[in-house]
């Protein structure tokens, strides 16, 4: 089928190569067309976006294709990706964008204001304190003048919390590694539901259960380790003469948030070592690795840092758990090394257990929510310093 159109004369452009009287061909149809109008052999078009084709005459008379130019009158460089009309494109990136940077600022001012408020009302007790904020083991806001410090209390916290993570998160990890990869899918989906029901009983039960279970039976367990293990300083009781005598201390609530943490850091873990990629455990299964093999230089590197940001999520966890820890630690507001002895504060137990008594005096409610700033501040460092080594083990990766 033969397509006559009718000529158009294109202008003389300097340094285009394109002379006057050429031919130009339109760009719907300028691909599927030679020089002389007829259809190109075999069929083949230009791709689409490549600017028409000017046909011209030489010397002999036989046309010839000039050099690809862009339409005139068009505006556009042949090389320039087509522009899509409309606003209602713009206007919606525009809304979307000023939603999420919206949602983002609000987290921040939202921590700002938190902070904000706690060095406001803070601000009294600091001036009124007549102890060393960081030294002082004793807490007194209610005398005159009034006296207290946080060594105790954050001593406790941080002891706990430490506690919490070396004993629940192996344990976390080693089931989130025995339902991702070695339980049957069947049977790992019931177990993996059970864990996770966990993280949803009140810590008002764990605290019961750790008072009026786990402290009454595991004194003779306290009594061994202090008796066999006295070369360790953190193990040994030095007042206790009777099994009796051990009981609520620091070991027996880093065991209850142990307990506590490890529903929420398997459920993580678990999420990352489902997500590693299948070729990379069939190479190495392919190259005659063990399962154990598999797991160690394919999961856990993998997994990097999905256990690591759990470990931190159960840490945050720990260190602002309340009345599980009241329940189980004996009061006394003094640092004490020694794990199985009774004894111990932490900044939370402290909050909820002085707050009763705090409105007797104009310095209570000020001192506690003094405390209530430094474990904010702990809480901000744990989680930058988790960001950052999660950060570092992506780049490794």
């Amino acid at each position: 089928m033969r397509v006559a159109l009718p000529p158009r004369h294109v202008s003389a452009r300097d340094g285009a190569g394109v002379r006057s009287g050429a031919l130009a061909v339109p760009d719907d149809v300028s691909g599927l067309l030679s020089p002389e109008g007829s259809p190109l052999s075999g069929g083949t078009a230009r791709p689409a976006g490549v600017a028409g084709s000017v046909v011209e005459s030489r010397p002999d008379g036989a046309p010839c294709t000039g050099s690809s130019t862009s339409r005139p009158g068009s505006g556009r460089e042949p090389s320039e990706p087509p522009v899509i009309a409309g606003t209602a494109g713009r206007i919606g990136d525009r809304v979307f964008r000023a939603m999420a940077a919206g949602s983002g600022a609000l987290v921040l001012v939202v921590m700002v204001g938190i902070g904000a408020f706690l060095v406001v009302r803070a601000w009294p007790a600091i001036g009124a304190n007549s102890g060393n904020l960081f030294t002082t083991q004793i807490w007194r806001p209610q005398a005159d003048p009034p006296i207290f410090g946080m060594a105790a209390i954050l001593f406790g916290t941080l002891v706990s919390s430490a506690l919490a993570v070396l004993i629940g998160v192996p344990i976390a990890v080693g089931v989130a590694l025995g339902l991702a990869h070695y339980v049957r899918r069947r049977w790992a989906a019931v177990l993996g539901g059970l864990v996770d029901l966990l993280a949803a009983v009140p810590s008002l039960v764990f605290g019961m259960w750790g008072l009026y279970f786990l402290v009454p039976k595991t004194k003779g367990f306290q009594q061994w380790l202090s008796e066999y293990f006295s070369w360790i300083p953190l193990l040994h009781n030095r007042t206790a003469t009777v099994t009796g005598q051990y009981g609520q201390g620091l070991l027996m609530a880093g065991l209850v948030l142990a307990v506590m943490i490890i529903p929420i850091v398997s459920s993580v873990c678990r999420e990352v070592f489902l997500r590693t990629p299948p070729a990379t455990i069939d190479a190495a299964l392919a190259l005659g690795a063990t399962r154990w093999e598999v797991i160690r230089t394919s999961v856990l590197p993998f997994g990097r840092s999905g256990v690591v940001s759990a470990a931190m999520l159960g840490l945050g966890r720990a260190l602002g758990e309340t009345i599980a820890v009241a329940l189980v630690l004996n009061s006394g507001f003094a640092i004490n090394a020694h794990l199985t002895e009774p004894g111990g504060d932490t900044v939370a137990s402290t909050i909820v257990l002085k707050f009763g008594e705090a409105g007797s005096s104009p310095i209570g409610i000020p001192a506690l929510i003094l405390a209530g700033l430094f474990l904010f501040v702990i809480t901000l460092v744990v989680n930058a310093a988790a960001r950052m080594v999660v950060s570092r083990s992506a780049v490794k990766s």
